[in-house]
């Protein structure tokens, strides 16, 4: 099956952390690059951080949670994930792990994941 599996995701206070993961399924896991992106009710999806594909990615974060969130990918693995520090009530959203193709391989152009709740609250 071709699917990216999220967890990670829950309740933690202002200030706390909280590390997400995603494991992809069904396709070419080095071959594609990989973003989290999360959407806020009421308010429109955003990229969160993103990594290229391959075995040596370089990263990209939204200026809202560059020097709090690190995203990270373990190709023997399958799994990419998002580590995020100094958690913010506005952080507070429904966090979704996303695959891109790089290159004329096999496989689907793009896979979303089912997407995962967290939530800062004190």
């Amino acid at each position: 099956q071709v699917q990216l599996v999220e967890s990670g995701g829950g309740l933690v206070q202002p200030g706390g952390s909280l590390r997400l993961s995603c494991a992809a399924n069904g396709f070419t896991f080095i071959r594609y690059a990989m973003s989290w992106y999360r959407q806020a009710p009421g308010k429109e999806r955003e990229l969160v951080a993103a990594i290229t594909s391959g075995g040596a990615g370089s990263t990209n974060y939204a200026d809202s949670v560059k020097g709090r969130f690190t995203i990270s990918r373990d190709n023997a693995k399958n799994t990419v994930y998002l580590q995020m520090n100094s958690l913010k009530p506005e952080d507070t959203a429904v966090y979704y792990c996303k695959a891109d193709r790089r290159g004329p391989y096999a496989g689907p152009l793009s896979v979303w994941g089912q997407g995962t709740q967290v939530t800062v609250s004190s």
